[in-house]
């Protein structure tokens, strides 16, 4: 199935029985790439803390929860959601985001903190992603687990097809990612990254063509 989305085309895999769809479902990914590493970034309230700004779809400042006193998968949900925003705030105000095809998306989403263990592992890595307007994501979050796997492939932390495990904090939903193929965007040295999850059926939506609708095959601008 291939899907347009604001960042670009991505193409999602759904198995099939002849009957119904089934689990897991993956899809590959926009080029993501790093950003940055080892940012500095001064955050009112917390002092100096070193950040890593990846993109996957959207641009997330990543950092260990550890760094503004707080344990991702211990500390109250508020108090996370509170250092993430204000992490994102600062970003915005001391680093300039660019995107290599689109300035409309040079922009950063929001702050995902980690559990610290970037190093590859068998064992999942859990993270809590805040975005937009101080939501949180019930999972581990399809574009910062692409993100994510951009900044460990660019440290040399994984290799291209070696997978790893996501967990979120606040459902301990899982999702896997991996670093399928190495590619180029714009300047920046990227990777397509493929991650996996569950999926379930939440609605379906009708739409209705009539006949006389003198706009039903569209329109074109000049």
């Amino acid at each position: 199935v291939r899907l347009r989305c604001p960042c670009g085309p991505v193409t999602a895999f759904v198995p099939w029985d002849g009957h119904r769809s089934g689990n897991p479902v993956r899809f590959h990914s926009v080029p993501a790439f790093a950003a940055a590493t080892d940012l500095a970034i001064d955050v009112p309230g917390h002092g100096k803390v070193v950040v890593d700004i990846g993109y996957g779809g959207t641009f997330y400042a990543f950092l260990s929860a550890e760094q503004l006193g707080l344990d991702v998968c211990s500390s109250k949900t508020r108090d996370l959601v509170s250092a993430a925003s204000a992490v994102t705030e600062a970003v915005k105000k001391q680093f300039k985001l660019h995107h290599p095809e689109s300035e409309d998306l040079a922009f950063l989403y929001g702050t995902i903190l980690t559990d610290g263990k970037d190093a590859f592992s068998e064992e999942p890595t859990t993270n809590i992603c805040v975005f937009a307007d101080e939501q949180v994501d019930r999972s581990p979050t399809g574009s910062g687990v692409t993100a994510r796997i951009a900044l460990q492939y660019h440290k040399g932390l994984i290799q291209l097809d070696q997978s790893r495990t996501f967990r979120s904090s606040t459902t301990g939903s899982l999702f896997t990612g991996k670093a399928v193929k190495a590619t180029k965007f714009g300047d920046y040295n990227a990777v397509i990254v493929e991650v996996s999850g569950e999926a379930f059926y939440t609605g379906t939506a009708t739409f209705t063509v009539e006949e006389e609708d003198p706009l039903k095959h569209g329109f074109f601008f000049k």
